[in-house]
């Protein structure tokens, strides 16, 4: 009983920290002056690079990748790039709130799907969770909508790449059981940073001359929000279902509203922090009283005697 409930806390504690990671992305993409489709290709391709050192001790788990799983994996980073390029182009046209806010769609997307593909059903507490931080999510936002064209663009933006993610996440869910986190995370990172390679050549939009500010603020969203965020959830993948990882998105409007006020200076109220506190204990109610949500063990790291072909990272 004891050793359940530790677990559970430790999954919580990183389920934490990667939400905070995440919420930092928004901060970052606005920081940068580079074309959103070029801040997303060398954030995954830096992450790429960074996580190379230990592609070597993978190698016996990628050459058993089936051509099925091959395909899966090009169609989730494929998705994962759409994504980036989507709604990091939101932000370009209406406010980190505003952006943000949409997102929290994303767990009832992939809530929906999760019961078509895999017969996953949620129970009464974990909609009460979902619904307490979805209304939260939006009281966070509402005032903040605009109707000028340019804010109603990015707001559409932000949905379509709402889809593309709850799609990623579902296939997430389904090539998680079977590949580590590793090869899961580096060959889904590196096909949707090729995707959006290819949408910058189609494009002609430059990739180099970019100043050492901008390559700094590359390798911060490579770091922050791609490692200690998405490959952070990817890896819960194995250990929780995929409603649950995505419920992480009804957090970052919380965190990343603080960010942008205290570093962008936009407006913060009292009611969007009575919403936030809503927010958050939503998704502890889901995390917590949630059945079904932790499936098993899984090493966020691998030990030092284990073998390549048994790695499960």
């Amino acid at each position: 009983m004891s050793s359940t409930k530790s677990s559970f806390s430790k999954y919580e504690m990183l389920y934490i920290i990667g939400i905070i990671a995440i919420s930092f992305s928004s901060i970052f993409v606005r920081w940068s002056d580079a074309e959103v489709s070029v801040i997303a290709m060398y954030r995954l391709f830096l992450t790429n690079l960074l996580m190379a050192p230990l592609l070597y001790k993978y190698r016996h788990d990628i050459v058993r990748l089936t051509k099925k799983e091959w395909l899966y994996l090009a169609a989730s980073g494929l998705m994962l790039g759409l994504h980036f390029l989507l709604w990091m182009g939101s932000l370009r046209l209406t406010t980190v709130a505003s952006s943000t806010v949409i997102l929290t769609l994303e767990p009832i997307l992939v809530m929906l799907g999760s019961m078509w593909l895999f017969s996953i059903r949620p129970n009464k507490v974990m909609l009460i969770g979902m619904g307490m931080a979805v209304i939260g999510s939006v009281v966070i936002g509402a005032g903040d909508f605009q109707i000028s064209g340019d804010a109603l663009l990015g707001d559409l933006l932000s949905f379509l790449g709402t889809i593309a993610v709850a799609v990623h996440m579902l296939f997430g869910q389904h090539l998680r059981k079977n590949i580590s986190a590793y090869v899961y995370n580096f060959w889904v990172f590196l096909f949707a940073g090729s995707a959006l390679a290819a949408y910058n050549g189609i494009n002609r939009i430059p990739f180099t001359g970019y100043d050492a500010r901008e390559w700094g603020i590359f390798l911060l969203l490579a770091i922050v929000p791609t490692l200690f965020g998405h490959y952070l959830f990817n890896w819960l993948l194995k250990v929780m279902n995929a409603t649950t990882v995505s419920m992480s998105v009804l957090g970052e409007p919380v965190f990343a509203s603080i960010l942008a006020w205290m570093l962008l200076g936009e407006a913060l109220t009292g009611i969007q922090l009575i919403a936030g506190f809503i927010i958050l204990l939503g998704v502890w109610i889901f995390l917590r009283y949630g059945k079904n949500n932790i499936h098993g063990e899984e090493e966020l790291l691998p030990p030092v005697q284990q073998k390549p072909s048994t790695s499960e990272v």
